[in-house]
């Protein structure tokens, strides 16, 4: 299994994931992509976390717009880190946004700006990073590459 499996809740937010991947592709990191609807295809996105969980995913990243509740299902479903990217398909992305930051107690996600898959990405590397020293090392060399930017 990979280190990162990328949730997407449609086929229309893949340019997000294409974003998050190509990071995922600099830092060396291992991922599969996904797409699932929380709401279309309930049975999909459980057999898709079930089958990271048991196959040693670290992170996960959740792409969805409107009401987007992805993220928080895929977060009910583990206890690894869940990454909320959310998508401007309405409201400018303010409901997707509110939607992945309101998370009920005990059941957390982090959440990066409406369409910041590379943010995303970014986020698994660093938690990766924390066991993995060849992460840490590309992603201190990233950092350092921005701050010069």
């Amino acid at each position: 299994m990979s280190d990162v499996i990328v949730i997407l809740g449609s086929d229309s937010d893949m340019s997000i994931a294409d974003r998050a991947c190509e990071i995922l592709d600099f830092f060396d990191i291992s991922y599969n992509v996904e797409i699932a609807s929380a709401h279309r295809n309930p049975q999909k996105v459980a057999r898709i976390v079930s089958e990271g969980n048991a196959g040693g995913t670290k992170v996960f990243i959740a792409i969805a717009g409107l009401a987007a509740h992805l993220p928080g299902v895929v977060a009910s479903q583990t206890t690894c880190p869940v990454i909320g990217v959310p998508v401007n398909a309405a409201m400018d992305g303010l409901d997707a946004l509110i939607s992945i930051a309101q998370m009920p107690k005990g059941v957390p996600v982090a959440c990066v700006g409406i369409g910041r898959g590379d943010n995303a990405a970014i986020l698994a590397a660093q938690i990766i990073a924390l066991s993995d020293e060849d992460v840490a090392q590309k992603v201190r060399e990233h950092k350092a590459k921005m701050s010069n930017a």
